[in-house]
């Protein structure tokens, strides 16, 4: 009878066991050790999400909106060292599961999607030569910006920022990530850090074409940052001012970014956090308005994107208020009408930090050039229950 238990219902009661675990887990962290250069860590993360989308005004405006209860993330965690100074990192997700696939205008060819399938996410092995001096294997985040390397288990806003993986299609990456080497190192007191490496990137017919490049320098002004997927909040407990820079390249295509993070201690408790991204991609003759027929179906027309959120944390009720905008420019003509401007505000409510917590929040896209296009506007909330 053992073997007809189903999975689904040993997933339940792990869940469950997670949650009423969390007071004790909140400032713990379980490991399982087989000797002193040997060790494994496991985790999970869950992110529920209740989601209202809909059209409010001009052509096409529909009644009611789309209505989805689905889970955003549902992932699983292996981390650890096995060997000395040789540690590595495995991640899958089933990510959206549950949510139709149908678009705001059509319900004709969508359906609701049950399973969405396993996939490895993160996959990286890493060999820590000297502080200054680390390399990196696998399926890795791309360093191009600050939000792009950010973890999901503590971004302040409900999401990513809508442009920041914009690259992914053409460069055949998994939403921001890409196979390949990387060289990652701390300078000057742990104050600067470099990412640098050679991807797979987009494999062109005959794969003879030239790899992929990317690097990103940043420097933190006050306390230091040596993490692989950088914090979205320190909810005040770090004082952090964090400026960088980015740099992505193959055959003709490019993008570059700048960021600004800053994490700062107010009262006794509280703590603000804000944060600006900016990203020019110009896909050039490789991806671009001019690019050969085999990558037209992932064009990435020349555009400047920005990102820009604040959230302030109050400590004794823990919850964080929230706003974010985005904006989205193309700086071709024939383009303009794809233009976007995005809003968003919300709550969140931490009673244990990044292990449990609840956002809810409003968000509003706009097609400023457009007068076909109608705004959208869209209402989410999102319990998450992690650890690792």
């Amino acid at each position: 009878m053992r073997s007809r238990i189903r999975p689904s219902r040993l997933a339940l009661v792990f869940v469950a066991l997670l949650i009423a675990l969390l007071p004790a887990i909140a400032n713990a962290q379980a490991i399982v050790k087989v000797n002193d250069n040997v060790n494994f860590r496991l985790g999970i993360l869950l992110q529920g999400w209740a989601d209202w989308s809909g059209q409010s005004n001009a052509v096409g405006d529909t009644a009611g909106f789309q209505q989805n209860l689905f889970l955003r993330r549902a992932r699983f965690f292996l981390g650890g060292q096995v060997a000395k100074d040789v540690t590595f990192f495995f991640m899958t997700d089933n990510p959206n599961l549950g949510k139709s696939t149908q678009t705001l205008t059509s319900g004709t060819t969508g359906v609701k999607a049950p399973a969405t399938g396993f996939v490895i996410q993160d996959a990286y092995m890493e060999w820590a030569i000297a502080n200054e001096f680390r390399l990196q294997g696998g399926l890795i985040l791309i360093p191009l910006c600050r939000n792009c390397n950010t973890s999901a288990v503590n971004l302040i806003t409900m999401d990513y920022g809508t442009w920041s993986f914009q690259e992914s299609a053409s460069t055949q990456s998994s939403v921001g990530r890409d196979t390949g080497f990387q060289a990652k190192g701390y300078l000057a007191d742990d104050h600067l850090e470099y990412r640098a490496g050679a991807y797979s990137g987009f494999r062109a017919p005959g794969v003879k074409n030239a790899f992929r490049y990317s690097g990103r320098l940043q420097y933190d002004v006050f306390d230091v940052e040596k993490v692989q997927f950088y914090p979205g909040t320190y909810f005040g407990k770090k004082k952090i001012l964090a400026i960088g820079a980015g740099y992505d390249t193959q055959s003709d295509y490019s993008a570059y970014a700048g960021d600004v993070f800053f994490d700062f201690p107010v009262g006794k408790g509280n703590g603000i956090t804000a944060q600006g991204d900016y990203i020019h991609y110009d896909g050039g003759t490789t991806f671009g308005l001019t690019a050969p027929a085999a990558t037209k179906a992932s064009a990435l027309y020349k555009q400047d994107d920005l990102y820009a959120e604040a959230g302030f944390f109050i400590g004794s009720p823990k919850v964080m208020p929230f706003i974010r905008y985005e904006q989205q420019k193309y700086a071709d003509d024939v383009n303009k009408t794809l233009n976007r401007t995005k809003y968003q505000g919300g709550l969140g409510w931490y009673p244990y930090g990044s292990n449990f917590n609840i956002k809810a929040g409003f968000g509003r896209t706009e097609a400023p050039d457009n007068p076909n296009v109608a705004s959208t506007n869209q209402y989410t909330v999102q319990v998450q229950v992690f650890y690792y």
